[in-house]
Protein backbone atom coordinates (compact mmCIF):
# COMPACT_ATOMS: atom_id res chain seq x y z
CA UNK A 1 0.00 0.00 0.00
CA UNK A 2 2.85 2.21 0.86
CA UNK A 3 5.49 3.32 -1.93
CA UNK A 4 8.74 4.07 -0.01
CA UNK A 5 11.14 6.68 -2.31
CA UNK A 6 14.18 4.94 -3.71
CA UNK A 7 16.70 5.88 -1.44
CA UNK A 8 20.03 7.58 -2.38
CA UNK A 9 22.89 5.38 -1.17
CA UNK A 10 25.92 8.11 -0.45
CA UNK A 11 29.04 7.59 -1.76
CA UNK A 12 32.48 7.84 0.84
CA UNK A 13 33.12 10.88 -1.27
CA UNK A 14 29.61 12.69 -0.90
CA UNK A 15 29.45 12.23 2.47
CA UNK A 16 32.94 13.35 2.99
CA UNK A 17 31.73 16.58 0.80
CA UNK A 18 28.61 16.73 2.74
CA UNK A 19 30.45 17.11 6.10
CA UNK A 20 33.41 19.49 4.49
CA UNK A 21 30.32 21.88 3.51
CA UNK A 22 29.06 21.96 6.88
CA UNK A 23 32.09 22.32 8.63
CA UNK A 24 32.59 25.84 6.29
CA UNK A 25 29.50 26.94 7.70
CA UNK A 26 28.97 30.64 9.28
CA UNK A 27 28.99 32.18 11.19
CA UNK A 28 32.36 32.20 12.02
CA UNK A 29 33.41 31.50 15.62
CA UNK A 30 30.28 29.82 16.19
CA UNK A 31 29.12 26.39 17.35
CA UNK A 32 26.85 25.92 13.71
CA UNK A 33 30.05 24.93 11.82
CA UNK A 34 31.07 22.21 14.02
CA UNK A 35 27.32 21.30 15.31
CA UNK A 36 26.42 20.35 11.72
CA UNK A 37 29.86 18.49 10.45
CA UNK A 38 28.95 16.31 13.94
CA UNK A 39 25.37 15.77 13.64
CA UNK A 40 25.99 14.99 9.49
CA UNK A 41 28.51 12.41 10.49
CA UNK A 42 26.86 11.05 13.27
CA UNK A 43 23.98 10.48 11.11
CA UNK A 44 26.14 8.29 8.13
CA UNK A 45 28.39 6.52 10.91
CA UNK A 46 25.27 5.30 13.06
CA UNK A 47 22.17 5.30 11.33
CA UNK A 48 20.59 7.19 13.79
CA UNK A 49 16.92 8.79 12.46
CA UNK A 50 17.47 12.65 12.73
CA UNK A 51 15.01 12.59 15.63
CA UNK A 52 16.79 10.67 17.67
CA UNK A 53 19.88 12.38 16.96
CA UNK A 54 18.35 15.62 17.96
CA UNK A 55 17.14 14.41 21.04
CA UNK A 56 20.34 13.13 22.16
CA UNK A 57 21.32 14.43 25.57
CA UNK A 58 25.05 14.55 26.94
CA UNK A 59 24.16 12.25 29.45
CA UNK A 60 23.41 9.68 26.97
CA UNK A 61 27.26 9.37 25.92
CA UNK A 62 27.78 6.62 28.07
CA UNK A 63 31.34 4.54 27.52
CA UNK A 64 29.55 2.18 25.74
CA UNK A 65 27.85 4.62 23.10
CA UNK A 66 24.45 6.32 22.61
CA UNK A 67 21.75 5.57 24.53
CA UNK A 68 18.69 6.43 22.15
CA UNK A 69 15.57 7.05 24.52
CA UNK A 70 11.91 6.74 23.74
CA UNK A 71 12.51 6.17 20.05
CA UNK A 72 9.85 6.51 17.05
CA UNK A 73 8.47 3.52 18.37
CA UNK A 74 8.87 3.77 22.34
CA UNK A 75 11.68 1.67 22.95
CA UNK A 76 15.11 2.74 23.92
CA UNK A 77 18.41 1.02 22.83
CA UNK A 78 22.23 1.37 23.04
CA UNK A 79 24.24 2.40 19.91
CA UNK A 80 27.75 1.38 20.14
CA UNK A 81 30.35 4.20 18.26
CA UNK A 82 33.00 3.60 16.31
CA UNK A 83 36.59 5.14 17.53
CA UNK A 84 36.54 7.73 14.92
CA UNK A 85 33.17 8.32 15.55
CA UNK A 86 33.92 8.97 19.25
CA UNK A 87 36.44 10.98 18.82
CA UNK A 88 34.30 13.59 16.76
CA UNK A 89 31.83 13.45 18.84
CA UNK A 90 34.60 14.25 21.99
CA UNK A 91 35.64 17.03 20.19
CA UNK A 92 32.34 18.85 19.72
CA UNK A 93 31.26 17.97 23.09
CA UNK A 94 34.83 19.57 24.41
CA UNK A 95 33.33 22.66 21.68
CA UNK A 96 29.34 22.22 23.14
CA UNK A 97 30.71 22.89 26.63
CA UNK A 98 31.99 26.18 26.26
CA UNK A 99 28.36 27.09 24.88
CA UNK A 100 26.49 25.04 27.76
CA UNK A 101 23.11 25.95 28.43
CA UNK A 102 21.61 22.35 29.15
CA UNK A 103 21.72 19.06 28.90
CA UNK A 104 20.73 19.17 24.82
CA UNK A 105 23.64 17.84 22.66
CA UNK A 106 22.91 19.98 19.78
CA UNK A 107 21.90 23.00 19.71
CA UNK A 108 21.06 25.93 17.82
CA UNK A 109 23.45 29.55 17.31
CA UNK A 110 20.83 30.50 19.86
CA UNK A 111 21.91 28.24 22.39
CA UNK A 112 18.30 26.21 22.06
CA UNK A 113 17.29 22.98 20.75
CA UNK A 114 17.97 22.81 17.42
CA UNK A 115 14.82 21.72 15.48
CA UNK A 116 14.38 19.17 12.44
CA UNK A 117 12.57 21.94 10.53
CA UNK A 118 16.49 23.89 10.56
CA UNK A 119 18.64 20.66 10.64
CA UNK A 120 16.64 19.73 6.76
CA UNK A 121 17.02 23.51 5.75
CA UNK A 122 20.72 23.55 6.15
CA UNK A 123 21.14 19.76 4.81
CA UNK A 124 19.26 20.97 1.40
CA UNK A 125 21.16 23.92 1.23
CA UNK A 126 24.29 22.17 1.74
CA UNK A 127 23.39 19.70 -0.93
CA UNK A 128 22.38 22.13 -3.19
CA UNK A 129 26.04 23.55 -2.65
CA UNK A 130 28.00 20.36 -3.67
CA UNK A 131 26.44 19.77 -6.36
CA UNK A 132 23.82 16.60 -4.53
CA UNK A 133 20.71 18.44 -5.40
CA UNK A 134 19.33 20.66 -8.01
CA UNK A 135 17.28 24.00 -7.51
CA UNK A 136 14.60 24.40 -5.05
CA UNK A 137 11.36 22.00 -5.85
CA UNK A 138 13.57 19.19 -7.54
CA UNK A 139 13.90 15.55 -5.83
CA UNK A 140 17.34 14.52 -4.93
CA UNK A 141 18.96 13.06 -1.79
CA UNK A 142 17.43 13.51 1.34
CA UNK A 143 18.65 13.69 4.82
CA UNK A 144 17.15 9.88 5.72
CA UNK A 145 18.97 8.65 3.08
CA UNK A 146 22.16 8.80 5.53
CA UNK A 147 20.67 6.04 7.71
CA UNK A 148 19.60 3.83 4.54
CA UNK A 149 23.15 4.14 3.62
CA UNK A 150 24.39 3.33 6.74
CA UNK A 151 22.03 0.01 6.34
CA UNK A 152 22.96 -0.73 2.57
CA UNK A 153 26.52 -0.38 3.73
CA UNK A 154 26.28 -2.29 6.46
CA UNK A 155 24.59 -5.10 4.97
CA UNK A 156 27.45 -4.93 1.89
CA UNK A 157 30.07 -6.16 4.72
CA UNK A 158 28.27 -9.31 5.47
CA UNK A 159 29.31 -11.17 2.85
CA UNK A 160 27.29 -13.68 0.63
CA UNK A 161 27.02 -16.18 2.94
CA UNK A 162 23.12 -16.45 3.95
CA UNK A 163 24.02 -17.54 7.23
CA UNK A 164 25.77 -14.26 7.86
CA UNK A 165 22.96 -11.95 6.08
CA UNK A 166 20.21 -13.52 8.59
CA UNK A 167 22.29 -12.87 11.41
CA UNK A 168 23.70 -9.67 10.74
CA UNK A 169 19.81 -8.94 9.81
CA UNK A 170 18.45 -9.33 13.03
CA UNK A 171 21.10 -7.61 14.39
CA UNK A 172 21.21 -4.81 12.46
CA UNK A 173 17.11 -4.55 13.00
CA UNK A 174 17.45 -4.32 16.24
CA UNK A 175 20.76 -1.63 15.96
CA UNK A 176 18.02 0.49 13.99
CA UNK A 177 15.68 -0.10 16.02
CA UNK A 178 13.16 -1.54 14.14
CA UNK A 179 9.71 -2.66 15.31
CA UNK A 180 9.86 -5.74 13.21
CA UNK A 181 12.29 -7.18 10.93
CA UNK A 182 10.40 -6.96 7.78
CA UNK A 183 11.39 -3.27 8.28
CA UNK A 184 15.00 -4.40 7.65
CA UNK A 185 14.38 -6.83 4.96
CA UNK A 186 13.39 -3.77 2.99
CA UNK A 187 17.39 -3.14 2.18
Amino acid sequence: KFKRPVPHIYTPDEIARLIQAAARLGPEGSIRPIMYATLFGLLAATGLRVSEALALKFSDITEDGLIIRNTKFRKSRLVPLHDTVRRALDRYVSVRGLHQTDDTLFISTSGHVQGYTGVNLTFLQLARSIGLRGASGQRGPRIHDLRHTFAVRSLEQCGRDRDDVARHMIALCTYMGHTHIRHTYWY
